[in-house]
């Protein structure tokens, strides 16, 4: 069994650090491919980015179907190419917010470029679901978080939320 990785949570300062480039065809980058794909589908979540797991690398997972037949992406130096002039407006969640849910506008569609795990070069373009996943995800390469697309008084309403729920836990475990 594949070993599950802590998931941190705001407020640590590694969630607000830009992650570095990784070399394709590092065996380290496969095993911890592995390691988030089985730390996202346990969460549960649809994708996770390095940087959530304490590690400041360019590396995201994603996976919009884990209900179904299971279709993992793992998306190494991953940059958006090209966006759509068209927003589209979804509720997003964070693997690294728990239970903090918000309405955020992105473009409806991007272009992704990044490498797999054998160096090749891949491209898709997104929408949906898939596409503000991916926009999600690699804004967390950049220190970026879904709370940062919202309005102030928004964000601070969440963050207090979540300050308040994790403090409650700590207590409970002890």
């Amino acid at each position: 069994m594949t070993e599950i990785l802590p998931i941190l949570y705001v407020p640590d300062p590694r969630l607000r650090t830009k992650a570095k480039p990784v070399a394709a065809g590092d065996s380290r980058i496969a095993e911890l491919s592995e390691r988030m794909l089985a730390t996202m589908y346990k969460a549960p979540g649809i994708g996770l980015a390095a940087p959530q797991v304490g590690e400041l690398l360019r590396l995201v997972v994603v996976d919009i179907r884990p209900d179904e037949k299971p279709d993992p992406m793992v998306l190494l130096n991953p940059e958006i190419t090209a966006e759509s002039q068209e927003l589209a407006t979804r509720e997003e969640g964070c693997l690294s917010l728990p239970n903090q849910y918000a309405d955020v506008t992105r473009p409806a569609r991007v272009k992704v470029r990044w490498q797999d795990l054998t160096g090749a070069r891949k491209e898709i373009e997104a929408e949906g679901l898939l596409a503000a996943c991916l926009q999600h995800e690699i804004d967390h390469l950049d220190g970026v978080l879904f709370v940062d697309h919202v309005s102030a008084l928004k964000r601070n309403m969440l963050l207090r939320k979540l300050a308040k729920e994790l403090k409650a836990k700590e207590r409970e475990a002890m």
